[in-house]
């Protein structure tokens, strides 16, 4: 280690004259030397004897002057800032007493039935209701995230205090589960509710949602039947059942409504339309024949209800029917309130009844009576007044 000490050539350890290069150095007395090295070129260098006046290779002019240091200050003393006072430490509250957490009241001591863990308060239960029921009912109250409301808790003991037994336990637990006729005086409760909303569904279907439907329906009936007369199609005929050929216009009801061959239930007044009394005994005569009974039938209520105040019709009141080509307009002559279903005599070429005493060219709206039953019916005779061809225009009546 001293010969590597004893080779470094950095000017700056380079020692003093007189002393010996390295810090490690041991005079003879202090015990055996290593060989020494030969000195380097610096050390000759220092050691070399000057002449006065002789500068050396590095030196190129006088040596520079150094500026004495100041002379050296007292250091200040740090500055301590004093330790606030000593605190005394808040003192812990004492535990509350029997007295205070049960009201004056010892705990009732265990019996041998019952064990130390059962009897231990737990708070987060006291405080939390428990979901009570069977597995699947704790799981879909852990599902819908609540509980669901907590029972009255049953008796575990006497009368007198005393625990109740295994079998005891079990006759309470039959007493307070429902008898075989509240099961049953539910289910029938149950039942009749779901038939009187079922009920509610099916009224809430005849009054208000065939009454949108057939409208829809007839409406588009119309719009179609008046296209076809626009193309040329749909002149007076034979025509197949269910097919509109005609608009009946009640202008003081504001009733515009097809007409179509045939009364059919589901083809034709379901639908929202007029139907024509076309078969058998029940035969009536067009609109353009030169004397007849032009018979029409509708429904009162529900399915569009087409002639539900054809009662409010007072002698005078025009009903016109709408062809492809021609206008015929009739005038209210009287009304029969109720009759038969089966009295078939009102359609006839002379209706009896209805004030017509020889044969004319008349029109007969008949519907059911009273209002949402189909017990009776209703009659409306008109007589007619007006033929008008299309071409001269739409007649007074449907102009005012």
């Amino acid at each position: 280690m001293e010969a590597a000490v004893d080779h470094l050539a950095d000017p700056l350890t380079d020692p003093l004259p007189g002393r010996h290069p390295s810090p490690w150095f041991r005079s003879a007395s202090a015990g055996p030397q290593l060989p020494q090295q030969p000195p380097s070129p610096v050390q000759e260098r220092q050691q070399a004897p000057q002449s006065p006046g002789t500068p050396l290779p590095e030196q190129q002019g006088p040596p520079p002057r150094r500026t004495p240091l100041p002379p050296e200050q007292p250091w200040p003393p740090p500055q301590r800032t004093p330790l606030p006072p000593e605190q005394p430490w808040p003192q812990r509250p004492p535990e509350p007493t029997y007295e205070q957490l049960y009201g004056g009241h010892a705990p009732r001591p265990i019996t041998g039935d019952e064990t130390v863990g059962l009897r231990t308060a737990d708070t987060r239960r006291a405080t939390e209701p428990r979901p009570t029921g069977g597995r699947a009912a704790r799981r879909k109250a852990a599902k819908k995230g609540g509980t669901r409301p907590p029972q009255a808790p049953q008796p575990r003991t006497r009368p007198d205090g005393a625990p109740l037994s295994r079998l005891e336990a079990r006759r309470a637990e039959r007493a307070r589960r429902p008898s075989p006729g509240a099961v049953i005086s539910r289910g029938l409760g149950e039942l009749f509710i779901t038939v009187g909303v079922l009920m509610l569904l099916f009224v809430t279907y005849q009054l208000w949602w065939t009454n949108i439907r057939a409208q829809q329906q007839a409406d588009g009936a119309a719009h179609d039947l008046q296209e076809e007369w626009a193309k040329g199609k749909g002149r007076p005929g034979a025509f197949e059942p269910g097919q509109g050929f005609a608009l009946l216009h009640i202008p003081k009801l504001d009733v515009v409504v097809p007409v179509a061959e045939g009364i059919d239930k589901q083809q034709v007044l379901d639908r929202g339309m007029v139907g024509h009394y076309n078969e058998g005994a029940t035969k009536t005569a067009m609109p353009d024949a030169r004397t007849g009974n032009f018979a029409v039938a509708g429904h009162r209520n529900t399915h569009g209800e087409p002639f539900r105040y054809i009662n409010r019709l007072k002698p005078g009141d025009p009903i016109v029917v709408e062809t492809r080509d021609k206008y015929y307009v009739y005038k209210m002559a009287s009304i029969l309130p109720q009759t038969d279903p089966g009295n078939t005599s009102v359609i006839g070429p002379v209706p009896p009844g209805s004030g017509f005493t020889k044969p004319g060219r008349y029109i007969t709206l008949t519907t059911c009576t009273p209002e949402f039953t189909s017990k009776y019916r209703m009659i409306v005779w008109g007589k007619m007044a007006e033929e008008r061809p299309r071409s001269k225009g739409k007649p007074s009546a449907l102009v005012n």
